[in-house]
C-alpha cells in the first residue's frame, strides 16, 4: 500500500489525470464482463453462458486496447489507430449478430433473450463510446453514434425483432452511445486542458526568470555604460596627451583608475541587490503565488528588525520551498511559520502533498544548506508524517559573530 502511495504521488498533477481518464475507460471492459458476461454463465449454463462469455471478453480486451492506442493518439505519442478502429467496430458487429442470432435461433429458455439482448446492446454502446476516442471531429463522432444505432436496427429487424423493438433497440443504442461518446469527448477536453494549463505555469515560470534577467542586465548597462564611455573617452585623451609630452596625461589616468574603482564598486552593489532575498517581500509573494495556483497559504510571524543577512538567507528558503511545491508536488495547503526567539529565528514551510525539493533546475537543499551555513544557520527537510513535508530553517540572530 505504501509503495502504491509512493508512486501515485510522484506522479504530476496531468499525469494523475491521465491515469485517471486511462483507467475509467479500461472499467468499461470490467463492466461489459461483470454486468453481461457473468450473468450469462449463471443463466444459460457453462455451455452456451460460457461461450457469451467469451464474446464479450474478447470484446472487452479489444476495448481496452483501443483505449490505450486512442488516447496515446491524443497526447501525440501515437499515430492515429484507425486499423484498431475498423478492428473493434468489426468485432463489435459480429458479437452483435451473433448475440441477435442467439436470441432468434437459439435454444428456449428462460432468461435467454434477455442476456443475448443485453449482450447486444452493451457491446454497441460501449463500442461507441470507445471509438469516439479514436476520432477528433465532432461530426464525426456524431456519424458514429447514428450509424451504430441505425446499424442496431438493421441487425434486429431482418432478424425477426418486432418493429416496436427495434425501435426502442436503436433509441437506447442511440443514448447509451451518445452518452458514453460526450463522455470520451469531455474527457479528452479536460485532459488535455490540465496539460495546457500545466504547461502556461512552466512557461510562466519561464517568463518570470527571463524577466529577471533582463532587469539585471539592464541596471548592470546603466551601472556600466556610462562609465565606459568615460572611460575610453579619457584613456583617449590621455593617449594624445601622453604623444604631446603634457604632464596632464597622469591625471587623466588617475580619473580613469577612479572611475574603473568606482565602477567596479557600484557593479558589486548591482550583484549584491540582485542575489538578496528580502524576507517580507518573499513571503508576501509567496502567498500570493501560492494562492494564484489555487493552494491555501496562511503566513504566520513577523520579520521586522531582522537582521539583513538573516532576511536574506531565510528569503532564499522561502523562495525554494515555494517554487518546489509549485513545481514538485499536487499541495492543497501550505504554511508559513516564523518563530523569532531571543537567540534563533526559526522558519517552518509545511504542504500537504508536496514532494521533497530536488537540485534540477534550482539551488536545492545543497545550495539552500550553504546559504544557511554561511550565517551559522542549520536546514532540515523531510516528511512530517502522513501527506506533510516541512522544511525547517534554523538562523542565529548573531549573525554577526559568525565567522565568513
Amino acid at each position: 500500500m505504501g509503495r502504491t502511495r509512493g508512486w501515485w504521488r510522484r506522479k504530476s498533477t496531468p499525469a494523475k489525470v491521465e491515469t485517471y481518464t486511462r483507467w475509467s475507460f479500461h472499467f468499461f471492459g470490467v463492466t461489459e464482463i461483470l454486468a453481461i458476461g457473468l450473468p450469462a454463465v449463471g443463466t444459460l449454463g457453462p455451455g452456451l453462458g460460457g461461450a457469451l462469455l467469451g464474446l464479450v471478453a474478447v470484446h472487452a480486451v479489444a476495448c481496452t486496447v483501443t483505449v490505450s492506442r486512442a488516447l496515446d493518439w491524443t497526447r501525440g505519442r501515437r499515430p492515429q489507430p484507425v486499423r484498431l478502429l475498423w478492428t473493434l467496430a468489426a468485432v463489435t458487429a459480429v458479437i452483435a449478430v451473433t448475440a441477435v442470432g442467439i436470441a432468434q435461433r437459439g435454444p428456449r429458455g428462460d432468461g435467454l433473450d434477455a442476456t443475448a439482448s443485453g449482450v447486444f446492446g452493451v457491446v454497441l454502446v460501449v463500442a461507441a463510446g470507445v471509438i469516439s476516442l479514436g476520432v477528433r471531429d465532432r461530426r464525426r463522432v456524431c456519424a458514429i453514434v447514428v450509424g451504430f444505432s441505425v446499424g442496431a436496427g438493421a441487425v434486429s429487424f431482418p432478424l425477426g425483432t418486432s418493429g416496436p423493438a427495434t425501435l426502442l433497440t436503436m433509441l437506447g443504442v442511440f443514448l447509451g452511445a451518445g452518452f458514453l461518446a460526450f463522455t470520451a469527448i469531455f474527457s479528452v477536453w479536460l485532459l488535455n486542458a490540465v496539460y495546457e494549463l500545466d504547461e502556461a505555469r512552466e512557461t510562466r515560470a519561464r517568463l518570470a526568470v527571463a524577466e529577471e534577467r533582463l532587469r539585471f542586465g539592464r541596471d548592470l548597462h546603466d551601472v556600466m555604460g556610462r562609465n565606459l564611455a568615460v572611460i575610453a573617452l579619457k584613456s583617449e585623451l590621455a593617449v594624445q596627451l601622453a604623444r604631446r609630452g603634457r604632464p596632464e596625461a597622469v591625471d587623466q589616468m588617475i580619473e580613469v583608475q577612479r572611475i574603473s574603482q568606482e565602477s567596479q564598486r557600484e557593479v558589486r552593489d548591482v550583484v549584491r541587490g540582485y542575489r538578496e532575498a528580502d524576507l517580507g517581500v518573499e513571503l508576501a509573494g509567496a502567498q500570493g503565488v501560492l494562492t494564484a495556483a489555487g493552494i491555501h497559504c496562511e503566513v504566520t510571524g513577523e520579520t521586522a528588525g531582522l537582521p539583513g543577512e538573516v532576511q536574506s538567507a531565510l528569503g532564499w528558503v522561502v523562495r525554494e520551498a515555494t517554487t518546489n511545491v509549485l513545481r514538485h508536488g499536487d499541495a492543497g495547503r501550505c504554511g508559513v511559520a516564523l518563530l523569532v526567539t531571543e537567540e534563533r529565528v526559526v522558519l517552518t514551510v509545511e504542504n500537504d502533498g508536496a514532494g521533497p525539493p530536488t537540485t534540477k533546475g534550482g539551488s536545492g537543499l545543497a545550495g539552500l544548506r550553504e546559504r544557511l551555513s554561511a550565517v551559522g544557520g542549520t536546514l532540515e527537510a523531510g516528511p512530517a508524517g502522513g501527506d506533510v513535508f516541512r522544511v525547517v530553517a534554523e538562523v542565529p540572530l548573531a549573525v554577526a559573530e559568525v565567522p565568513a
